[in-house]
């Protein structure tokens, strides 16, 4: 028998804070060696604009053996009404290969991206920092929004989205789900200005905002973009940063955030400082003073969706929920 679980039952069993937790635990597996994670697979569908990618890990110590199969189509918005991104997470019994579950993958890639986020707040940003600046307004913003106040005292935040009324829908919504002020805001600058932790969560080919706006002491997560060619950071903004990312491989494949000062010349490879996983570890230095501006960007990785993906699991088969199917 499979079990399978919908977005509706996966909201009913999991919280961002133990999605936090799991996701540290395997980025620490992934740092110390217990964990596999080959690169992301990929396939463009040139002529729809779309984009299908595979993302095995088996994470050891957790007994966790997933695959995540996700889309990205751009004209889904608008042309379909769907997500951009969508995907599915499949779960094997690791001792056997037996798949033991199916799992609706739009919101575990949320969850995890947000949890991610927040275990790169934890060790990167100051201690006291209580104001988030938040580019876009989808899904994204959102559990990155809850995962950064579970790590930090935050008080308040600026939303910013190039569709005013959905940074509007964004602001009413959280403020009402995590209970802080959230406040629509129309000038990037003001954002940047008034923000000890800045979320880049937007669709944007080009950078939301300039390095030379960024304050001494600002954390950024950067998760909007996850191609070679498109980018949310100016070279600015990296050169000035110390730079950790999720995956280094899977970076310099795919983050143009990275790639791009890369090639001209703006940063070399030795910028990067270290693998969040690492820092986890307790093997490179995470944030050293409070003047130092920090960035995580994430492309995002399958030891992430197998950490949610796997509690998930576990929670409903403890709480009987989600719908079980033979295949056999």
């Amino acid at each position: 028998m499979v079990l399978i679980l919908s977005a509706k039952d996966l909201k009913r069993v999991l919280t961002m804070r133990e999605t936090i937790v799991e996701v540290e635990e395997a980025f620490r597996e992934l740092a110390c060696g217990t964990a596999v994670m080959p690169a992301r697979v990929g396939l463009t569908v040139f002529n729809k604009a779309g984009w299908i990618g595979a993302m095995p890990a088996y994470l050891s110590r957790a007994r966790a053996l997933a695959t995540k199969i996700v889309t990205s189509y751009d004209a889904n918005p608008s042309t379909h009404g769907l997500p951009t991104v969508m995907a599915l997470v499949v779960l094997n019994d690791p001792e056997t290969g037996r798949p033991e579950a199916v799992l609706e993958g739009s919101f575990i890639t949320a969850m995890r991206t947000g949890a991610a986020s927040g275990v790169a707040t934890k060790y990167l940003a100051r201690r006291d920092a209580s104001v988030v600046g938040i580019f876009g307004a989808g899904t994204q913003a959102k559990t990155q929004l809850e995962a950064v106040k579970e790590v930090r005292n935050i008080q308040s935040a600026l939303v910013y989205d190039i569709v005013q009324e959905r940074a509007s829908r964004f602001a009413q919504e959280m403020k009402q789900r995590i209970g802080i002020e959230v406040s629509m805001e129309s000038n990037p600058s003001h954002v940047v200005g008034e923000s000890d932790i800045v979320v880049t969560a937007s669709t944007s080919r080009t950078p939301v905002f300039g390095g030379d706006m960024l304050r001494r002491g600002t954390h950024i997560n950067a998760i909007g973009s996850f191609r070679p060619d498109t980018r949310e950071l100016d070279d600015l903004t990296i050169r000035r940063s110390k730079l950790v990312v999720d995956s280094l491989e899977a970076s310099l494949q795919e983050a143009g955030d990275i790639l791009i000062p890369l090639k001209s010349g703006s940063i070399q490879k030795d910028h990067i400082h270290a693998e969040l996983g690492q820092i986890v570890a307790g093997l490179k230095a995470a944030r050293e003073d409070d003047n130092e501006i920090t960035v995580f960007k994430s492309v995002g990785t399958g030891v992430q969706d197998a950490a949610a993906a796997n509690l998930a699991f576990r929670k409903a088969q403890d709480a009987k929920i989600g719908t079980r199917i033979e295949l056999d």
